[in-house]
């Protein structure tokens, strides 16, 4: 029988992970190990510093195991303390909230789950759902109201296809990105990242001692050039399907590097 892990940083409690649950229950055996809080952001951070507690929890009707850390803490867990060996695919997802361009694929919790997973060479998908209201990436998910049906079904077919084939070779991780009003009807595109979605801001405000602290935020692009995934989703409501790879060398002519030597 196939074996899936599953993961996500929303939290153990997820509505989101509920849907991925859904995604590939029928495929093999799912073993569930996630953070017991919200992790985004943190990207493919791991604790080094700090022991990791597990407990066991029974969420939405299967059962998950809660780590206190990070999406990354999750999966080497899953791997090397519960499974104790490597399964078919890991599955990273959903996340509540689009990951898209180089700014979320390099700090994503999602996707660096995923990113650890294909270190061992295991297949893995990060999937994540579009929200309209940037406050809802924010919220507390574990009452997240939200139509994952086309997602389910989406990474359902991708999956069932990448356990039985594989991944391309070079591919080291899907990225799947669901449009908010996607249906099962609308186009899927395989994308490239584009290089920014957000517009990055500083806001500092004053405590009542009148010491300053600061506010990291911005404004989302919702425009690129043509065949990338912020395209894809903001601009044409389209599925965003985009392969990568571990690998972050440069394409470039190393007697380019020579001469900066």
């Amino acid at each position: 029988m196939n074996k899936i892990l599953l993961t996500n940083d929303d939290g153990v409690y997820s509505t989101g992970l509920k849907a991925a649950y859904d995604s590939v229950c029928d495929l093999g055996e799912i073993t569930v190990v996630a953070p017991s809080t919200q992790k985004s952001g943190v990207g493919r951070g791991i604790s080094i510093f700090e022991p990791l507690r597990v407990s066991v929890a029974n969420v939405n009707g299967f059962k998950a195991y809660a780590v206190a850390g990070t999406p990354t803490d999750s999966v080497i867990i899953g791997l090397f303390s519960i499974l104790k060996e490597h399964p078919d695919l890991v599955l990273s997802g959903f996340n509540i909230g689009e990951n898209i361009s180089t700014d979320t694929v390099t700090t994503s919790g999602t996707i660096g789950a995923a990113l650890e997973a294909a270190s061992y060479g295991i297949p893995a998908l990060a999937a994540s759902i579009q929200v309209i209201d940037e406050g809802d990436k924010f919220d507390d998910h574990r009452a997240y109201n939200y139509d994952f049906d086309v997602g389910v079904k989406i990474v359902n077919r991708i999956a069932k296809k990448v356990i039985s084939k594989g991944l391309p070779q070079g591919v080291n991780l899907l990225n799947i990105n669901i449009p908010k009003h996607a249906s099962m009807d609308t186009e899927i595109e395989i994308t490239r990242l584009a290089p920014k979605i957000f517009i990055t801001g500083v806001e500092e405000r004053f405590d009542p001692r009148g010491r300053p602290y600061y506010w990291i935020n911005g404004d989302l692009i919702r425009d690129a050039e043509e065949g990338t995934d912020v395209k894809a989703i903001m601009k044409k409501g389209h599925i965003s399907i985009t392969p990568l790879t571990l690998d972050s060398t440069a394409r470039v002519d190393f007697k380019e590097i020579e001469a900066l030597l």
